[in-house]
C-alpha cells in the first residue's frame, strides 16, 4: 500500500476562518446598510469558492451565495405588495428580513461549530 502524503493537502489557515466569519458577519448586518454589505460579501464568496478546496468552505460558500439570491428574489417578488399601502409590504419584507437573518445566523453557528450549512442527518 502507498502511503498518502499528507503535504498534497492544503491545511486551512486560522485567516480562511477569519474571511467566512466576516462574510458572515457582512450578510447579517446587510439589512442595516441597504444590502451593500451582502453584495460585497457576495462577490467575495464567488471569489473564494472558485479558490476553495474544503468541502465545507464550499458549501459555507454557497450556502450564503444561495440566501443572497432566495432573498432577492423574494422582495422582488414581493414588491408590488408595496402598492397596497404601506403595511403590507413592511410585512412582507420584515418576514424576508428575519428569514435571511435567521439563515445568516444558522449558517454562521454551523460553521462555527465545523459543520455543513444544511444538516445532512437521513432518516430511515
Amino acid at each position: 500500500m502507498s502511503e498518502t502524503d499528507l503535504a498534497e493537502f492544503d491545511t486551512k489557515n486560522p485567516n480562511d476562518r477569519i474571511v467566512m466569519h466576516v462574510l458572515y458577519g457582512l450578510h447579517t448586518l446587510a439589512w442595516f446598510s441597504g444590502g451593500v454589505f451582502a453584495v460585497i460579501a457576495l462577490i467575495v464568496n464567488y471569489i473564494r469558492r472558485g479558490e476553495e478546496s474544503d468541502a465545507l468552505y464550499i458549501d459555507h460558500h454557497n450556502y450564503m451565495i444561495q440566501t443572497f439570491w432566495w432573498t432577492l428574489m423574494w422582495l422582488v417578488l414581493l414588491s408590488p405588495l408595496w402598492l397596497l399601502l404601506v403595511l403590507p409590504g413592511a410585512i412582507a419584507y420584515g418576514i424576508v428580513w428575519l428569514w435571511y437573518l435567521y439563515r445568516c445566523v444558522r449558517g454562521w453557528m454551523r460553521f462555527n461549530s465545523h459543520r455543513p450549512a444544511r444538516s445532512t442527518s437521513s432518516s430511515l
